[in-house]
């Protein structure tokens, strides 16, 4: 398998997981273009992907996606909330229906030799949903926009290959920066975003000897630096109830203007 984040931050994100047969996007909140040039990097084309997995309906994770269905007719996997969401979202244009197919947590389903795993998340949009991607015995899944988690979240996290993580921002730098309260308070609260720290505390629980890699994702352009979480993240690990240090693992920031490295697993 392969892994690489072809853009992550709050202002669009698209994901690229994939096996030697079958490549998937995860949401498509960036231009088109922006992804086909990211594909073209990868040696693909949008005609070969064989689906998009929607983690939720907000722009960020959706802007690209009208141009990439009418020119590509790629199968469409969210919740069935999600789809309502996304088909009353004027701003993509005129997407073909029959394209989008409904499935929930919980509910693992195949995209050729890919097995695909739902994951309920806490955030506010219509029903959320992060994604565990597996292919002979390989694991690799994409975590962000979730408020909180539980031991329900940890479980579907273990023995991973390759984790994309959110940490969308400094505490610090929320609390004392421009955004009005009532957006903080939405930020901060369980149905908001991870920070830096929860981060951290959060790969205590899913840490293991054989992982491979971890991207630092979904940073705020306004109350995050790429260096401040991946020092926070690091010194949450090394202070943390966990047998490990934060710099036993790689970790990168997955880049918000540009694809981040492919990683082979």
């Amino acid at each position: 398998m392969r892994f690489t984040s072809i853009a992550s931050g709050s202002s669009g994100n698209c994901i690229y997981t994939g096996s030697d047969q079958t490549h998937v996007l995860i949401d498509t909140g960036i231009s088109a273009k922006r992804i086909d040039q990211g594909l073209r990097e990868l040696g693909i084309s949008g005609k070969e992907i064989g689906g998009i997995l929607i983690t939720h309906e907000h722009s960020d994770h959706i802007c690209g996606l009208g141009v990439l269905l009418r020119k590509y007719q790629i199968p469409v996997y969210a919740t069935a909330r999600t789809i309502r969401k996304i088909l009353r979202t004027t701003s993509l244009g005129a997407v073909p229906e029959e394209l989008f197919h409904p499935i929930q947590a919980d509910e693992s389903f195949q995209i050729g030799d890919l097995e695909v795993q739902p994951i309920a998340i806490s955030h506010d949009a219509a029903d959320p949903c992060a994604y565990r991607i597996e292919h002979e015995g390989k694991s690799a899944a994409v975590m962000t926009d979730l408020g909180e988690y539980s031991g329900y979240t940890i479980n579907h996290l273990q023995d991973l290959d390759v984790l994309l993580l959110e940490a969308n921002h400094d505490i610090r730098m929320l609390e004392t920066g421009p955004y009005p309260y009532y957006l903080k308070q939405r930020i901060l609260g369980t149905r908001g975003h991870l920070s830096n720290e929860a981060a951290g505390h959060l790969l205590c629980d899913v840490l293991h000897d054989n992982i491979k890699h971890i991207f630092l994702g979904h940073l705020s352009k306004e109350n995050n630096y790429p260096d401040l979480a991946y020092e926070s993240v690091k010194v949450e690990i090394s202070l943390g109830d966990c047998p490990y240090k934060g710099g036993d693992f790689p970790i990168t920031v997955a880049p918000r203007e540009k694809m981040s490295e492919i990683i082979y697993f």
